[in-house]
């Protein structure tokens, strides 16, 4: 099954967000998991919350493509505490971007809670 599309929330220069929800984590994120595409992953912030009851790992997925010289250093799997939140920091295409400008997020069984994807802008 394709993995589920999550757009970006964007930050703009001089301006306030309101807290978004982001994306509910449900059976069908875990199983098939997250894309976020046109990625900029150097202008990415990723926000997972855990309300599933146990400690959960998420993770950013290696990259395949072209771009992804640094890909054998591998993923990036974050152990997120119950009814915590974890903030994955930009990331560098180098390692993460797959084929197509994308990024890959996957969830361990169990997992509940949501994900936002932000953009930071590139000038600020």
């Amino acid at each position: 099954m394709p993995r589920t599309a999550v757009p970006y929330t964007p930050f703009l220069p001089n301006s306030a967000l309101a807290d978004p929800a982001g994306t509910t984590i449900d059976a069908t994120l875990v199983t098939n998991g997250v894309v976020i595409n046109n990625a900029d992953p150097e202008h990415t912030l990723i926000r997972v919350t855990n309300s599933s009851g146990a400690t959960r790992v998420v993770t950013v997925k290696a990259g395949t493509g072209t771009p992804a010289l640094s890909a054998g250093q591998g993923d990036l799997a974050a152990s997120i505490p119950t009814t915590a939140t974890a903030w994955f920091p930009p990331l560098t295409s180098g390692r993460f971007q797959q084929k197509g400008t994308q990024l890959f997020v996957d969830f361990a069984t169990g997992t509940t809670g949501s994900i936002t994807v932000f953009k930071i802008p590139r000038a600020l």
